[in-house]
């Protein structure tokens, strides 16, 4: 009997003794831990616990200190893998050992595949790869301190059920990195729309800017947060309320405006794409406008299922097809790609109803996309005249106050629970938020990279960076741009050791925020991390601006990165070159090769002082490249 008792007492101890570990989500099954460095693997437990790691072969022991921390270190992971690790009563299965990238950023960033799906059509349903991962950061802030630990997240390997998650951007870098090295990479997806980047800056390194500092400090208030939701929340509520009550679209209940038999004799006409405070005389109102358009379908489409594809619409949209309702998106950005169930399209005259609401600035439907019904064979083209008819009018609607875009909020939240793990490099993608103030954006971009390397603990690790891709309307003449002054302060970035930057003016969209071309981004981010990362001797930056000389009425350029040779992509002339005088006026200039120099004048300007190229939001046609086929970074030798 007492031996049975002592059995019994070993037994129970035992669970007690390895029943309290607890780990990071980030280590759990399907990692990949970083190979060729010492890796940390860490948690929590009861104080003075024992804590044994077994990984390949080899045991780790420690005890957990008083506050039931603990940390083990793995020494000179070698790649390869799935192994399992065994941290006392727990298993990990699964996990690899490779690269691990942090992905960080804005939008573009967080921009996941499936919203670029229909530009790499086979690239989903080709992309299972066990030895590409992610592991999904969730969206969360904290401005109380930084956070030990995420609130959920898994690691998922690259398929085409998990693909559509992935950052597009990453990856398509993760993909061009295994096809070259064949190591495991894992991507760390830490990305939020629409973030400034002093909201992942640590509390301690912001302090150097009391404005953002004070900022945040205020929002440690978890009533004064509260509160603020509430009011944007009733405020919003009450907006929509009375929009729908008022909306005349919804009045009769047997004549609603997207039925397909409705008396449309007294509706206006305009044409589609177009903002209504450009195309008609409504102005800029806000509201709900009404927009019809009868289609003919062949009979070749009719019955079948299909894409109503809807460009990009300002605000949000509701559309139906005869009668029918197909989808709907409550915001600007997204591409409208609505489902046409199969038996909805039929054979003759159908009808396309769309309901669009602004609710701030003009709305409308965004030019230069794509309007159409589409099959795998057919398009219907959808733009030209529309009826449309005002619904109701409405006051602006004050935007709503983005907490989670407040100074260390995200840091605390989506950056410091990973300062443990150990990783190759960090690509970041982000800008557009801070282009309203670009002059600040230098001393905080750089602050942020020296306070991620000083809270990693891993030394000036490559940090690689997008500038901001070309956006807006093109100029006729040279003017001032806070997108080129931002851009410039991303260049000026690269004075820090290790940082590399992928210039994408010639991949944005003029019309949109949100590039569909994420696959180049990835190739260039790539690159950049097959020199800085990897070490390969390869040309990975196009042309960076270096020094300029004056020779009479010309100013000679000499610029770093020109790889095998400067060229003028596409036409044997330079175009997006400025040149101006003593009176700081910028005129555009002729500007020519020679001796892989850009030698750049006007005639008209006799004594020149200063050159830029591409300094515009939109520099469309600037054409200055090397001969690895990647452009130059926009540039200004003046500080006017």
């Amino acid at each position: 009997m007492k031996t049975k008792l002592a059995i019994i007492f070993i037994i129970v101890f035992s669970l007690a003794s390895f029943g309290k570990v607890k780990l990071p989500k980030l280590i759990s099954d399907g990692m990949i831990l970083q190979r060729n460095t010492d890796v940390n693997i860490w948690g929590w437990a009861d104080a003075n616990e024992n804590i044994s790691v077994s990984f390949v072969g080899s045991t780790y022991n420690t005890i957990a200190d008083n506050k039931g921390n603990w940390k083990v270190v793995l020494a000179d992971l070698k790649p390869g893998g799935p192994y399992q690790m065994q941290i006392n009563s727990i298993t990990i299965n699964n996990i690899l050992v490779g690269d691990v990238w942090v992905c960080s950023g804005q939008s573009n960033m967080e921009l996941p595949m499936r919203r670029v799906s229909w530009n790499y059509p086979s690239e989903i349903e080709h992309s299972e790869n066990k030895y590409i991962r992610q592991f999904l950061v969730p969206d969360k802030y904290n401005f109380d301190e930084p956070q030990n630990d995420l609130s959920s997240g898994t690691w998922k390997s690259a398929s085409p059920e998990n693909t559509p998650d992935f950052s597009a951007t990453a990856y398509f870098f993760a993909k061009f990195l295994y096809e070259k090295y064949k190591v495991p990479i894992g991507l760390i997806n830490s990305a939020l729309g629409g973030s400034p980047v002093e909201s992942w800056i640590s509390g301690n390194a912001l302090k150097k800017f009391p404005k953002y500092y004070n900022e945040a400090k205020l929002f440690r208030d978890s009533i004064l947060i509260k509160k603020i939701e509430a009011s944007d929340r009733a405020r919003s509520n009450a907006w929509y309320t009375l929009l729908h009550k008022v909306d005349r679209g919804f009045k009769d209940p047997e004549n609603i405006w997207y039925k397909t038999n409705l008396n449309t004799s007294d509706w206006s006409t305009m044409e589609v794409p177009g903002y209504w405070s450009e195309e008609t005389d409504l102005g800029q109102l806000n509201g709900v406008i009404w927009f019809r358009k009868k289609v003919e379908i062949p009979s070749s489409m009719a019955g079948k299922s299909a894409k109503l594809i809807l460009g990009r619409i300002v605000d949000a949209d509701s559309a139906f097809i005869n009668g029918q309702f197909v989808g709907t998106v409550s915001y600007q950005y997204p591409p409208r790609r609505y489902d046409i169930p199969t038996g909805l399209l039929k054979a003759g005259e159908n009808t396309i109803v769309v309901r669009v609401i602004s609710n701030i600035g003009k709305g409308g439907f965004v030019p230069d996309k794509q309007y159409a019904v589409v099959t795998k064979d057919t398009s219907i083209n959808l733009t030209g005249e529309w009826k449309f008819h005002l619904g109701a009018e409405m006051p602006p609607l004050e935007s709503q106050t983005f907490i989670r875009w407040k100074p260390t909020g995200l840091y605390n939240a989506m950056i410091a629970p990973l300062l443990n793990y150990k990783i190759k490099g960090v690509i970041w993608y982000q800008g557009e938020s801070n282009a309203e103030r670009p002059k600040e954006y230098l001393s905080l971009f750089s602050t942020m990279i020296k306070d991620w390397r000083t809270n990693w603990n891993e030394g000036n690790f490559p940090f690689l960076f997008v500038q901001l891709p070309n956006f807006m309307e093109t100029k006729s003449e040279p003017s001032e741009s806070n997108w080129a002054l931002l851009r410039e302060a991303q260049l000026k970035t690269l004075s820090l050791p290790n940082a590399g930057m992928v210039v994408a003016i010639d991949i944005g969209e003029w019309n949109d925020i949100h590039p569909l071309d994420k696959k180049d981004v990835g190739y260039r981010f790539a690159l950049a991390a097959e020199k800085l990362a990897y070490g390969d001797n390869i040309v990975y930056s196009g042309p960076i601006y270096k020094s300029m000389k004056i020779d009479g009425n010309k100013i000679i350029l000499s610029f770093t990165h020109t790889g095998s040779g400067l060229i003028a992509k596409g036409d044997n002339k330079l175009k997006y070159f400025a040149i101006a005088g003593n009176n700081k006026k910028f005129v555009w200039a002729n500007a020519k090769i020679e001796n892989n120099k850009v030698v750049v004048w006007n005639d008209k300007v006799k004594n020149p002082v200063a050159v830029r190229y591409a300094w515009a939001d939109n520099p469309d046609g600037a054409n200055l490249y090397n001969k690895e086929g990647l452009p130059a970074s926009p540039f200004r030798t003046d500080d006017f």
